[in-house]
């Protein structure tokens, strides 16, 4: 098998996951295939200190390395981006290989690289949500979306922060090679889910605004306590001790979004938990979890991540560990 040269820029205050997640997803590829060279670069040869303070040794500076024949480039990112941007040495070394090679990508906030070297031109990327203003900003030029946590446009990969660079990894070695060697890296690494580009960085329970008041409160706790059961607006009033309409004036001013939307967020967490972590049919899952129908689920589904249920679970089921 032809190898495929893998190579990865990094700098002074790269985040050392956006390094280290992705380029292992690589090296157990090559392990198990023989099909990657994983070479590291830098603006300069010698330790490179990551940001949270470890020294990675970089064999080859930028003037070191040939450009060319670079099958995939892997930009890190990290809080040095935005000195590391303003090095006209590394961006015209990013620029000069990202023109000829196969593939072009980032992790986090190397995406601000690959736009200072010029090569993204008006594509639709992505980069952790923290980001995000900035990235719209500075580059009015680009499509910038930061819910999917990674997303492909035409030759050029951009992906969220940290973890993220290596669902993007896994993607790119089952785009290379395929389905049952990327699992393998997968099981093989402990990645308990191999999450689709499609996945969201937000979740109702991590990102929805909380309740201000007791009333609010208590139909929030009910909402999660059990998703499957009734939770039509005079239910939700029930709890919260208000009349229907004073509970919807209420719920939408202090979290942000209706009952029945936030309702149908939680409902689709829970069945997303157990499409990866259960066995139980689809049919079973949406009737135990308010939907009623799996055709109900499956449009849920693809209205809200772009992918039908099966699909989630094929791509998210956890990996069992065999003795």
């Amino acid at each position: 098998m032809k190898q495929r040269r893998i190579v990865f820029v990094i700098f002074e205050g790269f985040q050392p996951l956006d390094l280290f997640g992705p380029h292992e997803v690589f090296q157990h590829a090559d392990r198990l295939t023989g099909g990657y060279s994983c070479q590291i670069t830098a603006p300069l040869p010698g330790p490179v200190r990551s940001r949270s303070g470890i020294p990675v040794h970089v064999p080859y500076g930028v003037a070191d390395l040939d450009p060319a024949g670079i099958d995939t480039l892997v930009v890190a990112g990290g809080a040095g981006i935005d000195r590391a941007r303003h090095d006209p040495v590394l961006t015209r070394w990013i620029a000069t290989a990202g023109a000829t090679a196969r593939r072009v990508t980032s992790v986090c906030s190397g995406v601000f690289l690959l736009a200072a070297a010029g090569l993204l031109g008006g594509r639709r990327v992505t980069t952790h949500w923290a980001r995000e203003e900035q990235l719209v900003r500075e580059h009015p030029e680009l499509v910038v979306d930061c819910d999917p946590i990674f997303l492909r446009d035409g030759h050029v990969w951009t992906s969220a922060g940290v973890t993220a660079g290596m669902d993007l990894a896994l993607a790119l070695v089952e785009d290379d090679l395929d389905r049952e060697v990327a699992h393998a890296v997968a099981q093989e690494m402990v990645l308990f889910l191999r999450r689709p580009g499609s996945q969201s960085q937000f979740s109702v329970a991590l990102w929805s605004a909380q309740p201000s008041s007791d009333p609010i409160r208590a139909v929030v706790t009910a909402i999660h306590s059990d998703p499957g059961t009734r939770h039509g607006i005079d239910d939700l009033a029930a709890h919260a001790g208000l009349s229907p309409r004073h509970l919807q004036r209420r719920f939408t001013a202090e979290l942000g979004v209706p009952p029945a939307t936030y309702v149908e967020g939680v409902r689709i967490e829970a069945a997303k938990r157990a499409l990866a972590e259960s066995t139980h049919p689809v049919e079973t899952i949406a009737r135990r979890y308010g939907f009623g129908t799996a055709e109900t689920l499956r449009r849920a589904f693809h209205r809200h991540l772009g992918v039908a249920p099966s699909d989630y679970r094929d791509r998210f089921r956890s990996t069992k560990e065999y003795t």
